[in-house]
């Protein structure tokens, strides 16, 4: 998406789109003698107010709504109607742009209908007070803004929040960060980012939620709930925008805005169905994607926009395009000229134009010349006049100039510190050696990300500030009092050993070493930060060889965007943490969980190869002919049975850690699975939701102390007319259970679950298929069940 202010940010750009609008023909009103253009008539009334009965949210249709629309259309000149189209920064961009300085002449004229990067009550209110009291029909602005995983209190980035597999817990923080953000004059939020992403290659990957449709499912409708709450019009509430529509996370090669190619089964069955579900959760606006799919950019795609998002999913709000992306058709080769592309865009169904400054100049002239017609512009103006009613921008156009607090309040931190626990997966934890306890009474702490705040705020880092956010040395220090020494040892890309000597030194002197290492969160994840190698950056799994060669005990800490290749850290660490970055409370979350105070329960979003070369990596893949089935792939094949199957000859299919993956200071026990019925009749599978059949498993912590388990459920379809996956995740529960303790988890299985495309994209249920079930703590789950579909 478009750049952002990244917070107080040394090192960050802040970045937005624009866009131009469309309308009716413009007329001209001359003086009768002099020739002379008459002075605009004064601003016209506010139409009345449009409610929602009994408080429910706002809707984007309906009698009082169209009503309005359609007497504020008839008002409109052509270049005003093309203004509401139109959005333009105020921010450093993230890409080519060609947007446009005079915001308050835009405002003033009606040539723009929403800002990006506008952020903070005096100055959104200044610029609407502009558009609300003098330009001629006195129509607000809308200003959006980057809020990605917070705003003010920044929370974990979405690929931790994820691995809480914990939406409600999501919801909660999003609706944090709508009430911020709100205060800040920002009512339109582009998020929630919910690309499915199998290549760990690709610098986004830290913005979803990972690899897997349901997940990713089930927290796009937590964002989206989060961000609009039960009502648009109410001030805390923002409008959300599901991006990128579509597909964007499955760039070739893992490369940033390149194409995408695949057929449409796979298009539906697993990259859509996040999108869907932030359309039916409500969502008000969708934003367009970079790439191309199957060849057609997706800014200019009917059938993305139009045929999917409209007219099968009913989507009544309005879709914005990415950052300049109209005006990249013609480099896509689909335009030859910024009319051109502006043409196929709207055309396509998109009807904001993101800095590209396309629509506001080029929609007129086509009208003009017949290229396009009004009611083609008159259609995407509704929708954009929808949300700004829905939102109550016409009755409460300004935010509240209340004093913003100095700091974060200490009820946000509490919130923040409990999702960031939630959302740090523990992947080894030998001995254990973890959690660490009153023995240990001196750390050496050592690595570049040890005190960066600045990174502890990750990616898109909203209006969050470097200096509130707590370190992990800052947390140490604190609970340590004198019994912590600390060393940098080494930079990001560093490859001098000169710090290495005081690292080793501080290690020797030491009980535990901890070793917080990774990835610069704004150079190296995020938008524009593919990358080619997924190994520590620089020589910081030297530093970590060098840590280990002392004899301590070594828990490596890790900050990243990127799932990371750890075959060679996992030999040197005694326990490895993956933290991601975690936001305003990381140090005091990573400290209540190294010392046991808070038992682990996160689990990973995504597959953690043992190479690069594995990538795309993801459990839910299709199988083989030639599946590997037994064979020894730790070696290189020696005859015809282990050669002649679906492997590498120089490293195992699996990954280093599979998706759902994540220990705990408890163990936890699943017995095997049984089901409410034998089978089922395929015709009595309704599509309405209801749960067809109902899968138990009894759960039991067989640990020493109280621990939180995620309980998964994985399907797989046999006998189907297409191949299908072989596993699928189907649901999900967070369980806490104190030691001994087991409670019965029940998951539903119904049309949604059991369904399936076959080769005509039809979702379906077929008879004759078998119906394999898992239930366990990750996608290697082993307690199985299996039924028939009649």
């Amino acid at each position: 998406m478009k750049g952002a202010d990244q917070g107080n940010h040394p090192r960050r750009k802040a970045s937005k789109p624009t866009k131009p609008g469309v309308g009716l023909p413009l007329v001209l009103v001359l003086g009768a003698c002099a020739g002379k253009p008459v002075p605009p008539p004064p601003p016209e009334p506010v139409l009345p107010e449009v409610s929602a009965p009994g408080g429910a949210p706002a809707p984007l249709a309906g009698a009082a709504l169209d009503e309005r629309v359609e007497g504020l259309l008839r008002r409109m000149t052509l270049e005003e109607k093309a203004g509401q189209l139109a959005q333009y920064s105020q921010g450093v961009p993230t890409g080519p742009g060609t947007g446009r300085g005079d915001h308050e002449d835009m405002a003033r004229t009606g040539a723009v209908g929403a800002f990006l990067n506008v952020v903070g009550a005096r100055e959104t209110n200044r610029l609407q007070r502009i558009a609300v009291e003098q330009s001629r029909l006195r129509i607000p602005l809308l200003f959006g803004f980057d809020v990605i995983h917070g705003h003010r209190t920044l929370f974990p980035v979405p690929l931790g929040m994820a691995s809480s597999f914990d939406p409600a817990l999501v919801e909660q923080a999003m609706r944090v960060a709508a009430e911020e953000a709100a205060a800040d004059g920002v009512r339109w939020v582009f998020s929630p980012m919910v690309d499915i992403a199998r290549d760990a290659r690709w610098g986004r990957i830290v913005e979803g939620s990972g690899e897997d449709p349901y997940l990713g499912a089930a927290m796009a409708r937590a964002y989206v709930r989060g961000y609009q709450g039960a009502s648009l019009a109410e001030p805390t509430s923002v409008a959300a925008s599901v991006k990128h529509f579509a597909a964007y996370g499955a760039a070739e090669a893992g490369r940033d805005y390149h194409a995408v190619d695949m057929s449409d089964v796979n298009l539906r069955q697993v990259y859509l169905r996040p999108y869907q579900a932030a359309v039916e959760a409500g969502a008000a606006t969708v934003m367009t994607s970079f790439n191309t799919l199957n060849g057609v950019p997706a800014t200019a795609n009917p059938y993305l926009l139009t045929e999917i998002l409209r007219k099968e999913w009913g989507f009544q709000g309005f879709v914005v395009s990415d950052w300049n992306a109209i005006q990249e058709l013609v480099n896509h080769g689909t335009a030859l000229d910024g009319a051109a592309a502006a043409r196929q865009a709207l055309t396509a169904g998109v009807e904001m134009d993101m800095e590209g400054n396309l629509y506001a100049p080029e929609l007129p002239a086509l009208v003009r010349a017949g290229k396009l017609s009004e009611a083609q512009v008159d259609e995407a103006v509704r929708r954009v006049l929808r949300v700004k009613f829905a939102l109550g921008l016409f009755e409460k156009p300004y935010a509240e100039q209340t004093a913003v607090p100095a700091t974060v309040s200490p009820e946000k931190r509490a919130l923040a510190r409990r999702v960031a626990e939630a959302s740090m997966v523990l992947l080894k934890n030998e001995g254990p050696v973890l959690p660490l306890g009153p023995s240990v009474r001196k750390v050496a702490l050592v690595g570049p990300l040890a005190d960066s705040g600045v990174d502890m705020m990750g990616p898109w880092a909203g209006r969050g500030e470097a200096r509130e956010h707590v370190t992990l040395r800052a947390a140490l220090e604190r609970r340590l009092k004198g019994g912590l020494v600390y060393a940098k040892g080494t930079d990001f890309l560093s490859r001098s050993t000169q710090g290495f000597e005081e690292a080793v030194r501080a290690a020797a002197s030491a009980d535990v070493v901890i070793a917080a290492l990774g990835e610069e969160a704004w150079s190296m994840t995020g938008e524009a930060a593919s990358r080619t190698s997924l190994g520590l950056p620089g020589n910081q799994e030297q530093l970590l060889a060098a840590l280990a060669a002392t004899g301590k005990p070594v828990v490596l800490v890790l900050f990243n965007g990127h799932p990371l290749t750890l075959q060679g850290a996992q030999a040197q660490a005694r326990a490895i943490v993956e933290a991601w970055y975690p936001g305003i409370e990381a140090g005091p979350a990573l400290a209540n969980l190294l010392w046991g105070e808070v038992n682990f329960s996160a689990r990973l979003p995504v597959s953690l190869p043992r190479s690069v070369g594995q990538v795309p990596l993801y459990y839910n893949a299709l199988g083989t002919g030639r599946p590997a089935g037994a064979a020894d792939l730790t070696r290189p094949p020696t005859g015809t049975s282990d050669k002649y199957i679906s492997r590498y000859i120089d490293e195992q299919n699996t990954p280093l850690y599979p998706f759902g993956y994540g220990l705990s200071y408890t163990t936890f026990g699943f017995s095997p699975p049984t089901l409410s019925a034998k089978g089922l009749k395929a015709l009595e599978v309704s599509r309405q939701g209801q749960a067809a059949l109902q899968v138990k498993t009894q759960v039991r912590n067989t640990g020493p102390v109280a621990g939180t388990v995620v309980a998964q459920l994985y399907v797989r379809v046999r006998g189907a007319s297409t191949a299908q996956p072989v596993r699928q995740l189907a649901g999900f529960e967070r369980v806490r259970l104190a030691p001994g303790e087991a409670r019965e988890v029940v998951f539903p299985l119904g049309f949604q679950e059991l369904s399936f495309l076959n080769a005509r994209s039809e979702r379906v249920v077929e008879p004759g298929t078998l119906y394999e079930v898992w239930v366990g703590d990750s996608s290697d789950a082993t307690a199985h069940v299996e039924f028939t579909m009649e």
